[in-house]
């Protein structure tokens, strides 16, 4: 099996970023500099904006377990209420942070007893994270993303679970789109496992395995300075994964490269137009909601191109 942690200490990004004596929390965001979103401006050109968010509600696809899908419940209905004229409602939502469409933070993954940039794992307490928290990247996710559509490029509606995207499948994908990848892009990778689970529903296939990126494409990510790198699975990486740890693409991207991970997009209206038109970039943004010392953030993602 793959040595993960030798891929971490070989891609390892901790000090790249540290300043002044501050070390950083940030992590691959970094590449997202004030030029970079300039010129990830250009590539709005129509004006067509794609939601790249899945819906938080019960129709969501988690099983019983560890997490669950949104609750929304009614504090206000509007009814039984003595303001004259006005009437009013007010709600309230219960749910984990990573139900949906949501970004990673870098406290999120760990081994050793280190966070990313080596702070200590003790710095996650019951109070929540001290250290590489989501508000960190509370200025936004924001520049030029990508489409990698995988699943188009083999010609199937979806991979299957368990199969392994490679850096050499990244290259072709993106050599057939005609697409330029770019130092600071955020790259989605369609995987088409988002489109299975509307058309069927199933829940447990969904989160007990899925197709994604093999460990190989951390280095892909790493040597490409991609800022951030988002899918339409749960989890990015390919389940069953090829090292005996499990989730080693998480290890390796959020703790040593310090990637922020985007999961569970829905990427199949913004790939159709990419189809269509033939031009797979995008302005990209995606600010996560600042929970104060929070491993994670629902988000809603737009593509405008």
């Amino acid at each position: 099996m793959t040595d993960f942690r030798e891929i971490g200490r070989r891609l390892s990004n901790w000090g790249r970023w540290d300043r002044d004596g501050e070390r950083d929390e940030r992590g691959t965001t970094n590449f997202l500099t004030p030029e970079r979103i300039v010129a990830a401006a250009g590539s709005v050109r129509t004006g067509k904006v794609f939601d790249l968010g899945i819906p938080f509600g019960p129709g969501g696809p988690q099983p019983a377990g560890m997490r669950m899908n949104p609750v929304l419940l009614m504090a206000e209905t509007g009814d039984d209420q003595d303001f004259g004229a006005m009437h009013f409602a007010d709600d309230y939502v219960f749910m984990p942070l990573q139900a949906a469409s949501q970004w990673d933070a870098l406290a999120h993954v760990y081994y050793d007893d280190q966070l990313y940039n080596g702070f200590p794992a003790s710095s996650i307490t019951p109070h929540g994270a001290k250290r590489c928290s989501i508000d960190k990247q509370a200025k936004g996710i924001a520049g030029r993303g990508v489409l990698i559509d995988i699943a188009r490029h083999r010609g199937v509606p979806w991979l299957d679970a368990g199969e392994v995207i490679t850096p050499d499948e990244l290259d072709a994908a993106v050599s057939a789109q005609g697409t330029q990848i770019r130092p600071g892009d955020v790259v989605a990778v369609r995987t088409g496992w988002r489109t299975k689970f509307v058309q069927d529903g199933d829940r447990e296939a969904f989160m007990s395995a899925e197709p994604g990126l093999g460990l190989a494409c951390c280095e892909w990510l790493h040597d490409h300075e991609i800022s951030a790198v988002c899918s339409d699975n749960w989890a990015i990486e390919v389940l069953p994964g090829e090292s005996d740890a499990l989730l080693a693409v998480h290890m390796v991207l959020i703790r040593d490269l310090g990637m922020t991970l985007g999961e569970m997009l829905d990427l199949d209206e913004l790939a159709d137009d990419c189809a269509a038109d033939g031009r797979y970039d995008y302005f990209f943004c995606a600010p996560p909601i600042k929970f104060r010392r929070a491993v994670g953030s629902p988000i809603n993602p737009l593509a405008i191109k």
